[in-house]
């Protein structure tokens, strides 16, 4: 496959070329012959929020900040509007400190929190779930049309995971552009680092659509919902907790995105059928019974 380094109007892409990122290795192939190859990156990166020690992740390195307040934001111990005093990255220290105007309820958070499939980091505070209750996702709209160029262009573009794989990528949409392009061994980091820079560049939600190479949990879904995004999709699968708290909120939820193939399993209302798909269905057997 042809890779297409047609960057126009992608305001952050994965850049493989990047020193840090990734290593080369020397290993054993399949026929005994010597190999090298490259492997990505994986180091901690350690949060505090006001002085207080939050969480260590293992993380890839790049934007250490976005990372930072994407998942301070989304585990609900900053809010939107609250005040950002500063965020200082130490990187010897492998360290983030932010700072801002308020107190957060550091050791309740820390105590109420349920471990979850995810990778890297891997944990929801209690306290999310209850604030799905308020979520009320904008009706926008997605045309077939700019779903599958989105897909073909996207999964064109340069990445970490094209050059060593072994590492997730999260892309923030609007209608068939691709926005910011970020990776992370965790899918959740990934995510956090564009609620980051959303957070930081005040950047509108409801417009907007979340593409991801990972798996559809329920913490993905939680995540994208809390972030104010109406649609979620994936060329992997789902989990049946995701797509129940998926059509719980209202949220669209497209999975299994391969050519011009799908499943919606939640928020069908918001696809346009500007066009008529050139490959065959779903097979409905592939379905699980429990996704249903």
């Amino acid at each position: 496959m042809a890779i297409s380094h047609d960057l126009d109007g992608v305001l952050i892409a994965p850049n493989p070329q990047a020193p840090g990122l990734t290593r080369a290795v020397t290993g054993i192939d399949a026929q005994g012959e010597p190999v090298e190859t490259s492997v990505v990156e994986e180091r901690p990166l350690t949060i505090f929020l006001n002085g207080t020690e939050i969480v260590t992740a293992m993380t890839i390195g790049d934007y250490p900040a976005y990372l930072a307040l994407g998942f301070l934001l989304n585990q609900r111990m900053l809010s939107p509007d609250e005040t950002i005093k500063g965020v200082d990255y130490d990187e010897e220290l492998e360290t983030v400190v932010v700072r801002t105007d308020g107190t957060t309820r550091h050791e309740e958070k820390l105590k109420k929190k349920t471990r979850t499939s995810g990778c890297a980091v891997g944990t929801v505070f209690g306290d999310m779930m209850e604030g799905l209750d308020e979520v009320q996702l904008p009706q926008t709209t997605l045309k077939l049309s700019d779903l599958y160029a989105l897909s073909a262009r996207i999964n064109r573009m340069p990445s970490l995971y094209l050059e060593a794989g072994a590492i997730h990528g999260t892309v923030l949409c609007k209608d068939a552009q691709p926005l910011v392009y970020m990776e992370d061994v965790g899918r959740h980091n990934a995510v956090d680092k564009i609620a980051g820079w959303m957070l930081s560049e005040g950047a509108t939600a409801s417009d907007k659509m979340l593409y991801t190479t990972g798996r559809l949990t329920s913490e993905m879904v939680i995540k994208t919902a809390l972030m104010g995004i109406p649609i979620l999709a994936s060329r992997s699968g789902f989990t049946a907790w995701g797509v129940e708290i998926a059509r719980q909120v209202g949220l669209t939820l497209i999975g299994r995105l391969r050519g011009e193939r799908f499943v919606c399993l939640s928020g069908e209302q918001r696809l346009i059928r500007d066009v008529a798909p050139r490959d065959r269905k779903e097979d409905p057997r592939q379905i699980r019974k429990g996704a249903q």
